[in-house]
């Protein structure tokens, strides 16, 4: 491949291009390789190496053609370009390449050119040649070298065709630009070309109307009418063109397969064909005419109403030529329409003068034969001609056009000659005609004397053309044209009825050959892609068995792959089997199929194709594929009529077998074969060998089809439709379609965004036509059903539209009708409909749904199944727009007509939905807008039918037309809109959406399984944002707690006593609603925003917003909590404090009183002496202390007497047992262990075999230990805030286990109470044991005395200081510092240091495996693979919660076990509050006169962050003398040597220990980040992964084995090894506690579980990870779980350690 040829080789080329950048450059412009834009930007580029790079990208990223092109370019520039750098199947001369040289690149004035043209005149080929060497130098037909006519080049140049290099091509056409769109008339000459293709594909009847639309008949402006020149102006026919002449302008301009095209579309608007194109071409069209078929009924088969259908230029039929000979008044043309008219319609078969811009002269077109047809419908009374008949028409003077009157002659049967004054010179002329086979015509104008001479010389020619005085057609002034038409359609009557020759256009091709006028197919290209399609076609005698020998891949072998693999997703045919050993067994037989696939050898028929569409040139291969369907097309044809034929007479036959007819409609409905069915054979290959390479089977080296997804891409490219859905076996072949769409995106340079079109509808109401008309597409259109299932075309959109669209393709999908009469009697083929109309609506982003039916019955079927469709698109978020085209409805007043149908119909649609719904299991109000985007005022197009009458002489409606183009400019519209908010997928997305929507469809049970990579991606995207504004708003509340607690704790008694909490609470909730605004906002913000795949997750917004309004109320909950605890604390310490406040005010009284008595005596004391004295005073002074009423409390005994009056109240039997319990003491306790007694008796008598009975005390041991796991965390709390026990706390814990015993889990276990007493007692003591440890410790750190003597040793140093009269100003300050400020913070740093941990860690590497829980999941497993350790995984599946928290605890630990970044974030926070207290001390030490007040404001500056306490801050007012100046200085001095001190002394404790100090536990926050909601699956108990805390459904990516998760099999005792996704879609039934015994269906599993949402697996792959693990330790697992080891299926045994890791990557979606 060209394209291939530039990747492999680019370094190579770009040095050898780098000669002649600014040349290369210009010649790729010049061809239209690159835009002006492109150009403009590469020719600024300086550096030759930059430019050539760039230069080959561009070029690469226009597809494969265009590289082809560029390289032959090159090859022709440089002939010493090196071979390997030539383009694939470049077989060309020297001679020829130099020439190519010279005709691309030489200049008007260049003596090369003129040489190298008279060479090729002169070369034996002849210049007809021309067009194949130009097409091989470059794949596509050169125009300038075959036209050398100076009138035609003149005519082209007036049209601005003359720039043009290359022909014009179906790429081209069919490109989408926004001139595409427009309905604008023609203003001027350069516009009419592509005005009359635009106006051709559509199928317009204006098609050929070429008049133009001046300025100032656009304007508005008023003209003065007496200008003399205003009545000249409407006739300034300067500017006026025949268009005839622009036709064969365009033809002359287009390559051969856009003339096919084009002659398809004017036979379809019964327009005549060009036979012979004028000189200096003189080309017989035979290639042009080959894809027109024709349907037609002779009177001959009117009784059996039979009908024919062949290819046009194969059809034998008399022919009837009109021609001129001299001038005539009488319109040659219009004799001829008003001839083919039906009295009932006129048509304008062929132009005439009398046509708007008929009358124009002709400048190209004379010497023009035209071709036309009647066709009869088999109505005896309103045919014209009982069989076919072809009507030629020769343009011009048959004077001056001899050779094509010639070959009239040679072909027709009657050769009508208008004449009006004949010369001698005439005469003479046809003179030469004696003998000639053909009957001859005049028809004369009679116009008096001139006639008379004419009917002379006429007399003359009788005895020589053997004529019948019937020969002679006059035509008199006085008689009536619709009386002389009559008689000459009734003269051709005759002669067609006659015995006559008949001739086919491929036999007209041959007699032209012999005349010397060339064909269109005499080019070597056509001719070698022929001779490749027949030895293909040679080979086909009966297509049944040519398709049962050349194509074994499919039929039975295909169709029964499709039903296996059906089954692996549907389990229909289970029976008894385990779930897990039928999807072994099913697995089996896909391999044992595509290994029976694999080892078929390439048959004859394929090598061929695969020699054709590899080997050969690109126009040949296009050629060749042309060629091949013509022929394929035609034996299916001549198949299907002999067994319509056969079917017929033994349907008619009396007592015919009900049998034989079946086998008859079977071959009818197998009898087709076309190209698509080479190219799914070759897709069979593929698929087939892929799997073996995927089993092992096969090396990759040992690939023999690898390339194939590579041709297949370049027929995507050149405009082929691409099977997508393989109908006949109602499947895709998936790894095909990936690997082929893949590869077309590499091809387009990963440029492949593209809005889908999809069109739905009945079998034959005109989806294919709806589509061709409106894209100029060339689906399939025929009689009968021949192919089945979607195909899918792609078309370019222009660069300079890219924008507005969104998107650089059209991808349009055209699908198989619904409700097929042949797939009525099949039992799923109402399911089959549902499958297709599903799969086609959720991969479009656009659905067209054909309503062109009368049946009301019908219509609601059809209805209903989109109806089906959409709303299961609406639950994977997809909402594709949908527009209801009605066919078949004419009436100007339809729209509004229609009105109360609109609304009638809207309201059979909510009734559908609803019942739908119901279908699909969806319980919930929902309604037709709901589901899709639908507005019925805009997306209803009533649209009259296709055809003007009746086929097969109608010409195309004008009003089908117009309305097609209404709608495509409508859609258009419609795209540019929706670009705005909604991205385009890409051909990667649009992969991974046809994947997982197939494997949605084949599992059936759609609603509650569709989840692909593209919505996980998305979805963890959002999870992943969420939890950083999850995170800020509690960080930004966890901060708020943090500093109302410590200014609490630095208020008075009187403060807090007077609506403190009010104060706080209104605080708070202004906060909190800031902050769930935010978060709101934020997700408001998100889905607005340009990300792609948005829409898919749309459904999930309410979710998020309900886990953020939680979020918010839990917030509220903790806040306000958190303040009354600290409130409570406050008030408890308050009188505490005020003990304290006396003893130490008694205490400084007694110090003074010393100090003064020491002063006082003569002698110095010294220091021992001073501290005798000071000892003996503070005894003295102790005891005359007032006494405390602070004391020591039995917490042990106020929890027992909560316990007992908690159990007062629950009957004797309670009491009694209560009674016999110890009270709560210090001694250790037993753990809590379950016992029988805890069940009631009732219930064990049910439980057979004991194995229900173990799940029963298993399932109670979790929701225990689960229970007791709550208490342990409420008691942790409350001793973590380090004040004293309060009976609330006792009570507040009966409260939750009461709560919990009460609660769904604990009922359906029928415990006793036994159970309740015994938890009871067991929780409450060891609640008991922390209590009393948390009172003593609070009694401790609060006794006054205790206090008092922690503050003697600052007082007698203060005593002695003062004693000795010592400036201690500096020793006060340090004191200060160790005193307060450290304690302070201390304090600050703890409640700080945890939250700073939180938002450092998320922040850091570790962010990513916790940003979702889906990451998490995935790093999680991921690493127990590494280190494939049997209790971790025990750990992991039996004690979740608890494996979480050790999980993020290690990786806590391991983050900060260097201690430096642990230190950092202290110091930060140490610094961020010290930088506050430096500033503070700054600005009061100024202000301020003693130092009490200095310290004062100090304090109450900073009691938002440090509490320092009054004790302390006494001792270092007390008789402190210190300037506030100097003291402040000081203070500022020694705060350094405090925070370094603080931050050394952390630096020597061990991370745990400090984690374990932090009242904010970042461990726990961040275990809440991805524990979620924390339930699991109630059957393989795997955790739930749904983001936010809110969510209404439960998820997992992946479901374990249900062995796992403790499930055993009731029969035999083993582990059980069936996947609950598995099963959900099985016929298999499940019995637990939940069910209470009962056996209950797997697939009503929600009837149990309605919160949780259990997805069948995305692939057979998805489980392997799980698979791994229990065949790994199966024996393990049995031996812990009590129970016996699985018998797990043969295929787990063969899984390996990597294969278990892609599982998980591709089921989380991680690469």
């Amino acid at each position: 491949m060209a394209f291939e040829t530039i990747r492999r080789g680019r370094k190579k080329l770009i040095i050898f291009l780098q000669r002649a950048p600014d040349l290369i450059l210009d010649d790729t412009a010049a061809q239209g390789f690159i835009s002006e834009a492109d150009y403009e930007a590469l020719d600024k580029v300086l550096n030759p190496w930059e430019k050539i790079r760039k230069l080959l990208v561009k070029v690469q990223i226009k597809g494969e053609q265009t590289c082809h092109h560029f390289l032959e370019g090159i090859r022709g520039l440089f002939p010493d370009l090196p071979p390997d750098l030539w383009p694939p199947g470049a077989v060309l001369k020297q001679e020829v390449c130099s020439l190519a040289k010279v005709l691309v690149n030489g200049g008007p004035e260049n003596p090369e050119v003129v040489k190298a043209r008279e060479k090729l005149s002169s070369k034996d080929s002849k210049d007809k040649k021309l067009e194949n060497v130009s097409g091989q130098v470059s794949g596509q037909e050169a125009m300038m070298t075959e036209i050398l006519d100076e009138g035609v080049k003149n005519f082209l140049r007036k049209l601005g065709l003359h720039k043009r290099r290359w022909k014009l091509t179906m790429g081209e056409i069919l490109e989408i630009n926004s001139e595409s769109l427009t309905t604008v008339a023609p203003q001027t000459l350069e516009e009419l070309p592509w005005h009359f293709l635009r106006k051709l594909m559509a199928l317009s009847g204006t098609t050929r109307n070429t008049d133009l639309v001046r300025q100032n008949e656009e304007s508005n402006e008023e003209v003065d009418m007496d200008d003399e020149g205003f009545f000249l102006r409407g006739t300034d026919s300067e500017v006026s063109v025949n268009p005839l002449d622009v036709l064969c302008a365009v033809l002359f301009c287009s390559d051969s397969f856009l003339q096919q095209e084009i002659f398809l579309k004017m036979s379809m608007c019964q327009f005549a064909l060009l036979l012979i194109l004028p000189p200096p071409k003189r080309t017989f069209m035979l290639w042009a005419l080959r894809d027109i078929v024709r349907k037609w009924r002779p009177h001959c088969l009117v009784e059996q109403r039979g009908f024919r259908e062949e290819s046009l230029v194969r059809i034998s039929m008399p022919t009837i030529s009109f021609v001129r000979m001299g001038s005539s008044s009488l319109s040659k043309s219009r004799l001829l329409n008003e001839v083919l008219s039906s009295p009932q319609q006129h048509h304008d078969f062929f132009i005439h003068r009398d046509m708007e811009c008929g009358s124009a002269p002709r400048e190209i077109s004379d010497g023009l034969v035209e071709i036309s047809w009647y066709f009869p419908g088999g109505r005896e009374n309103s045919d014209l001609f009982p069989e076919p008949v072809a009507v030629m028409n020769l343009r011009g003077d048959i004077e001056s056009h001899w050779l094509q009157f010639s070959f009239l002659t040679e072909v027709s049967s009657a050769i009508f000659i208008i004449t009006e004054n004949m010369s001698d010179k005439q005469y003479d002329m046809l003179a030469t005609l004696q003998g000639s086979a053909s009957k001859y015509y005049f028809i004369l104008n009679a116009d008096g004397e001139k006639s008379k001479g004419t009917r002379k010389f006429l007399n003359k020619l009788v005895p020589l053309l053997s004529m019948t005085k019937s020969q002679m057609l006059v035509k008199e002034k006085n008689k009536n044209i619709a009386e002389f038409v009559k008689k000459v359609r009734s003269t051709i009557r005759n002669i067609v009825t006659s015995p006559q020759k008949v001739i086919s256009i491929e036999e007209m091709a041959t007699v032209s050959q012999e005349l010397g006028i060339q064909t269109d197919e005499d080019t070597k290209v056509c001719q070698n892609g022929i001779l490749h399609a027949n030895e293909i076609i040679e080979e086909i005698e009966d297509v049944v068995d040519y398709k049962k020998e050349m194509l074994k891949l499919q039929g039975d072998l295909w169709r029964n792959l499709a039903k296996v693999e059906k089954e692996l997703c549907r389990m229909k045919r289970q029976a008894d089997t385990p779930v897990e050993d039928y999807k072994a067994q099913l697995r089996k037989k896909l391999i044992a199929l595509r290994s029976q696939q694999n080892k078929c050898d390439l048959t004859n028929g394929i090598t061929k194709f695969i020699n054709g569409i590899q080997q050969l040139h690109p126009v040949e291969k296009c050629y060749f594929l042309k060629w091949l369907k013509f022929n394929l097309d035609s034996t299916a044809r001549a198949n299907l009529s002999k067994l319509r034929e056969e079917y017929k007479e033994l349907y008619h036959t009396a007592g015919s077998d009900p049998q034989q007819l079946a086998q008859l409609d079977a071959l009818i409905s197998t009898s087709s074969l076309g190209v698509e069915h080479f190219m799914r054979e070759l897709g069979q290959f593929y698929e087939a060998e892929y799997m073996m390479v995927k089993e092992g089977k096969i090396t990759e080296n040992g690939r023999q089809f690898v390339h194939l997804p590579g041709i297949a891409a370049d027929l995507m490219l050149e405009g082929f439709p691409m099977e997508l859905i393989d109908g006949d076996a109602s499947n895709i072949p998936l790894q095909w379609i990936t690997d082929v769409l893949t590869v077309l995106h590499a091809k387009l340079g990963g440029k492949s965004r593209m809005k889908v079109l999809t069109v739905l509808g009945v079998q034959s109401t005109g989806k294919s036509t709806l589509l061709n008309t409106m894209f100029g597409l060339q689906f399939a259109v025929s009689s009968g059903r021949c192919t089945r299932g979607a195909f899918m075309t792609l078309l370019r959109v222009s660069e300079n539209f890219q924008k507005e669209l969104s998107c650089n393709f059209v991808l349009v999908i055209d699908t198989e009708g619904l409700k097929a009469p042949e797939l009525a009697k099949l039992e799923d083929s109402y399911e089959h409909d549902n499958e297709l109309a599903t799969l086609v609506i959720g991969l479009s982003d656009i659905t067209l749904v054909n309503l062109a039916m009368e049946n009301a019955t019908e219509m609601k079927d059809i209805l209903q199944i989109v109806v089906h469709a959409f709303l299961r698109m609406e639950e994977t978020g997809h909402k594709p727009n949908c527009q209801f085209i009605h066919q078949n409805v004419s009436d100007v007043s339809a729209h509004d007509q229609n009105m109360r149908d609109r609304k009638r119909l809207l309201e059979q649609f909510n009734e559908m939905t609803r019942a739908a719904a119901k279908m699909e299991k969806q319980f919930r109000e929902v309604s037709f807008s709901d589901i899709m985007d639908y507005n019925p005022e805009k997306h209803n197009w009533y649209i009259p039918g296709l055809w003007h009458g009746v086929p097969p002489m109608a010409p195309v409606n004008m009003g089908y037309s117009e309305g097609v183009s209404d709608l495509k400019r409508s859609l258009f519209e419609f795209m540019r809109t929706c670009s705005r908010n909604r991205c385009s997928k890409d051909i990667p997305q649009f992969v991974e959406w046809a994947r997982s929507l197939w494997n949605a469809v084949k599992h059936e049970n759609f609603i509650f399984s569709f989840r692909n990579s593209l919505v996980a991606d998305a979805y963890n995207q959002l999870s992943a944002k969420y939890s950083e504004w999850e995170w800020d708003f509690q960080k930004e509340m966890h901060l708020w707690v943090s500093k109302t607690d410590t200014a609490i704790q630095n208020q008075s008694l009187e403060d807090i006593e007077y609506g403190a909490l009010d104060k706080l609470r209104l605080e708070a909730d202004q906060k909190l609603r800031d902050g769930q605004q935010k978060i709101l906002q934020c997700i408001q913000n998100y889905f607005e925003s340009d990300r792609e795949s948005l829409h898919l997750i749309e459904k999930y917004r309410e979710d998020f917003i309900r886990s953020a309004k939680g979020l918010r109320e839990q917030l509220e909950s903790y806040c306000l909590n958190k303040c009354q605890q600290a409130i409570l604390i406050r008030k408890g310490k308050s009188k505490i404090d005020s003990l304290q406040a006396k003893y130490v005010k008694t205490m400084e009284g007694k110090v003074n009183k010393l100090l003064g008595e020491c002063k006082r005596k003569k002698c110095k004391l010294n220091v021992s002496e001073l501290k005798g004295e000071f000892e003996k005073m503070w005894k003295e002074s102790l005891l005359e202390l007032p006494a405390s009423n602070f004391t020591r409390r039995d917490i042990y005994a106020d929890v027992h007497l909560q316990l007992q009056k908690d159990l007062e109240v629950r009957g004797s039997l309670t009491n009694q047992l209560f009674q016999k319990l110890p009270c709560f003491s210090s001694h250790p306790r037993r753990p809590f262990i379950v016992k029988d007694c805890y069940v009631k008796k009732s219930v064990m008598r049910t439980l057979t075999q004991g194995l229900l009975f173990k799940d029963y005390t298993q399932e109670l041991e979790e929701y225990t230990r689960s229970l007791i796991g709550m208490c342990v965390s409420y008691v942790t709390e409350k001793v973590s805030t380090k004040g004293d026990y309060d009976e609330t706390y006792c009570r507040e814990l009966l409260r939750l286990i009461n709560e919990q015993l009460r609660g769904k889990h604990f009922q359906k276990l029928h415990t006793t109470v036994y159970f309740d007493v015994d938890l009871k007692y067991s929780i409450l003591g060891d609640a008991a044991d922390a209590f009393q440890k948390m009172h003593i410790k609070f009694f401790e750190a609060n006794n006054p005395h205790q206090c008092l003597e922690k503050l003697k040793p600052q007082y007698f140093s203060t005593f002695k200081d003062l004693y000795y009269e010592k400036d201690a100003c500096q020793k006060r300050a340090k004191d200060f510092c160790d005193l307060c400020l450290k304690p302070a913070l201390v304090d600050h740093l703890c409640k700080r240091l945890g939250i700073e941990i939180v938002d450092d860690f998320l922040s850091s590497g570790q962010s990513i495996q916790y940003g979702s829980r889906s990451f998490f999941q995935f790093t999680v497993q991921k690493t127990l693979l590494e280190e494939e350790k049997f209790e971790d995984y025990v750990k992991y599946i039996t004690r979740y919660e608890k494996f979480v928290k050790s999980w993020i605890q290690a990786h806590l630990l391991d983050h900060y076990k260097e201690r430096e970044e642990l230190g950092i974030l202290e110091r930060a926070i140490l610094s961020t509050v010290m930088k506050k207290a430096k500033e503070v001390l700054e600005r009061y030490e100024k202000e301020t006169g003693t130092l009490a007040e200095f310290l004062k404001h100090f304090c109450q500056d900073m009691s938002e962050e440090l509490v320092i306490s009054k004790d302390s801050l006494d001792v270092i007012l007390f008789n402190n003398t210190a300037s506030v100046g100097t003291f402040s200085a000081d203070v500022q001095t020694c705060i350094p040597m405090v925070i370094e001190n603080i931050l050394s002394g952390n630096f020597k404790m061990n991370v745990e220990v400090i984690l374990s100090n932090l009242l904010f536990k970042p461990q726990d926050e961040i275990f809440k980040r991805v524990f979620g909601c924390g339930k699991q699956c109630p059957f393989c108990k795997v955790p739930c992964e749904a983001g936010g805390v809110s969510h209404q459904e439960h998820f997992a990516s992946v479901h374990r084995p249900k062995g796992l998760g403790r499930y055993r099999r009731h029969s035999t005792g083993k582990l059980s090894y069936a996947l609950c996704s598995s099963r959900v879609g099985s016929n298999g039934q499940f019995s637990n506690t939940d069910t209470g015994g009962e056996w209950h269906p797997y697939k009503l599993y929600r009837q149990y579980y309605p919160d949780w949402r259990i997805q069948p697996d995305a692939s057979i792959t998805a489980s392997d990870y799980w698979k791994f693990v229990f065949k790994t330790f199966n024996q393990q697992f049995a031996k812990k779980y009590h129970a016996l080891p699985a018998d797990l299926p043969e295929d787990w045994e063969r899984l390996t350690k990597q294969q278990a890791l892609e599982s998980i990557q591709e089921a989380f979606n991680v690469k």
